[in-house]
């Protein structure tokens, strides 16, 4: 009598070690989201190690997928996005430091006019 309920819980807990990742769906639209998003801005994979790497996992993750091991397409698209994102982020840190400059230039351009009208 006590053998079933545990045998029952044993059945249960086995089955659900067995139960497989979920496909990554989300996660891998994710991922080509973050890729059009730093390619738009004009990120190339030959200018950002981290787009080419990002490239590189998104096509890992995608060949995971047809091997049916959504446990490591979700770890690859997960990595994939993040590089993305980083690239992104970097591209964009580029461009303000270059406006910055810019603008400090034509502020000490502005204070040498300034101080030859005194």
């Amino acid at each position: 009598m006590i053998y079933r309920p545990l045998c029952a819980i044993v059945l249960a807990l086995l089955f659900s070690a067995c139960a497989s990742d979920p496909v990554p769906t989300e996660q891998l639209r994710l991922t080509e989201q973050a890729l059009t998003q730093a390619q738009a801005l004009g990120v190339t994979a030959e200018q950002s190690a981290p787009l080419r790497q990002a490239e590189e996992k998104y096509a890992r993750a995608q060949a995971a997928m047809q091997d049916a091991d959504y446990k490591q397409a979700r770890i690859y698209a997960e990595q994939a996005e993040l590089d993305a994102r980083l690239a992104e982020a970097q591209h964009l840190t580029a461009k303000s430091q270059e406006q910055l400059a810019e603008l400090s230039n034509r502020i000490n351009r502005l204070r040498r006019q300034l101080g030859g009208l005194q």
